[in-house]
């Protein structure tokens, strides 16, 4: 559990379980006021973030849906490109582009930046309904990569410009539980759409990418207008908070780590935090993490039908419920985690997860046991995403830190995509045990890693307490364990 800095208030939770500080936090806005500006910010910028990312996460996991709904892309998916190359490309730019892209999105302001490249997801999904071969599909995942680039790590800056360390969690659960919904409903979505087969001429399979597309055009038009700029100059978002609103958020900010306002940027302080060893063991922990949840997203689907012998219809279903289960872990373990202000213990918890629901759902003899380990590895999986996020924004401070970090932490973690791609491989089928045996590794590795940086931080804690270490460049900053 962190230490508590000098200085620090106790907390009130309003009906909703937000957490904002006493009336003598803030002079200007009485509790209730507070609240009220909070929950707006909620209602604008986590559940725009979040819907944008669902259908970011549908787009880029939409191949394996489309390839059991298609027996010409399963063909030019699986056995053409037998090491997943489709899968793989679409990462490489992902990583490429990540840190000017997340540059980008502070100097151009998130609104337009993220709108835009959301819209050009659409047009990307809808020319991928009409490729005629694997080359062009390969161009179109190699593009989309690169716009998809400043989505994720910008949003994760975004969110932890706006929130206190100990309320960012439960909103990144929030965001990258709505964001599960693409996962849990692709399924579902992409099942009904293949329904269209034969309809204009088109297979079922492009219809799923080219409706996909549509919808993913609209979410981008609706972000135009309702997504919101960092809390320096989110007053000129369209009716959202005034000027005096969002000053507050800024002293909010800076009384819980001090850094609320904006830095210069130059080159040199966007990348020394290279030379700290703790923002690459956030990025190590993000990589062991999408290593699993990517290869699950990717391949449940064909597991489901390959490996367990369900039809077509129900295994596009049948990846919707341990979705749902994650969910409700995320949120928990994010709700305690805020509340306690603890990390580390949830990051192992959920590690501890997956490493109970692995072996079952790669090497039990029935399918009923094999579907329950699914649940167990949905869930420790996806619940430790928001929970490594929340820990990485807990410990670093500075406008720009933040954002080399945000940009390294998903970087890697497009890393753990291309691993999940070349590590689950066709020739393994049914069992991908070789697979399995990489996400069980990658758990232990998130574990030996959690308790290292634990003893560290409590080391420096301590240190400071005694005047002898100063953390962060801030007196009364501590690292949260």
């Amino acid at each position: 559990m962190s230490d508590e800095k000098p200085g620090s208030v106790d907390r009130i939770e309003d009906v909703a379980g937000q957490e904002t500080p006493p009336s003598d936090y803030d002079e200007e806005f009485t509790p209730e006021e507070q609240r009220k500006i909070i929950r707006r910010i909620d209602m604008r910028l986590v559940t725009m973030t979040g819907l944008a990312y669902c259908i970011s996460l549908m787009d880029r996991t939409n191949l394996s849906a489309a390839a059991i709904a298609g027996y010409v892309l399963l063909y030019f998916l699986f056995y053409i490109l037998r090491d997943s190359i489709v899968v793989l490309m679409f990462f490489v730019p992902y990583i490429i582009f990540q840190p000017p892209m997340t540059i980008l999105i502070r100097k151009i302001g998130p609104t337009i930046f993220l709108s835009t490249i959301i819209m050009t997801w659409a047009v990307i999904m809808i020319g991928t309904g009409f490729v005629k071969n694997w080359g062009q599909l390969v161009g179109l995942r190699v593009l989309l990569g690169v716009l998809e680039a400043g989505y994720f790590p910008g949003c994760v800056y975004l969110l932890s410009c706006w929130y206190t360390r100990y309320d960012v969690q439960k909103r990144f659960s929030i965001f990258y539980l709505i964001g599960c919904v693409a996962s849990a409903l692709s399924g579902i979505l992409a099942f009904g759409l293949m329904q269209l087969n034969g309809q204009h001429g088109l297979s079922g399979w492009r219809w799923i990418f080219i409706l996909e597309g549509v919808i993913t055009g609209a979410i981008g038009l609706l972000c135009y207008v309702f997504l919101v700029d960092f809390p320096d100059r989110a007053a000129k978002s369209w009716k959202f908070l005034n000027q005096r609103e969002c000053d507050f958020i800024v002293r909010r900010i800076n009384n819980d780590r001090k850094d609320g306002n904006l830095e210069a940027f130059s080159l040199v302080k966007f990348l020394r935090p290279a030379a700290d060893l703790k923002i690459w063991g956030f990025a190590m922990i993000f990589f062991c993490l999408t290593t699993v949840t990517y290869a699950i997203a990717y391949f449940l689907p064909i597991i489901l039908m390959e490996g367990m012998g369900f039809g077509v219809g129900a295994a596009q279903c049948l990846v919707a419920p341990p979705y749902v289960f994650a969910g409700i872990i995320m949120y928990a373990t994010a709700w305690f985690g805020d509340k306690y202000h603890v990390r580390a213990p949830i990051l192992i918890f959920n590690a501890l997860l997956c490493i109970i629901g692995l072996p079952m759902m790669g090497f039990a003899k029935g399918d009923a046991t094999r579907y329950a380990g699914v649940f167990f590895t949905v869930a420790g999986a996806n619940a430790n995403i928001p929970s490594c996020m929340a820990y990485q924004a807990n410990n670093v401070r500075g406008q720009w830190t933040r954002a080399f970090s945000s940009a390294t932490l998903v970087g890697f973690g497009g890393l753990g995509g291309i691993v999940s791609s070349l590590v689950f491989r066709t020739q393994d089928a049914p069992e991908y045990r070789p697979g399995m045996y990489a996400a069980l590794a990658c758990n232990v590795l998130i574990i030996l890693i959690v308790c290292v940086m634990s003893i560290w931080f409590r080391f420096c804690n301590r240190q400071a307490e005694q005047g002898k270490r100063v953390i962060e460049g801030e007196a009364s900053f501590r690292y949260t364990i």
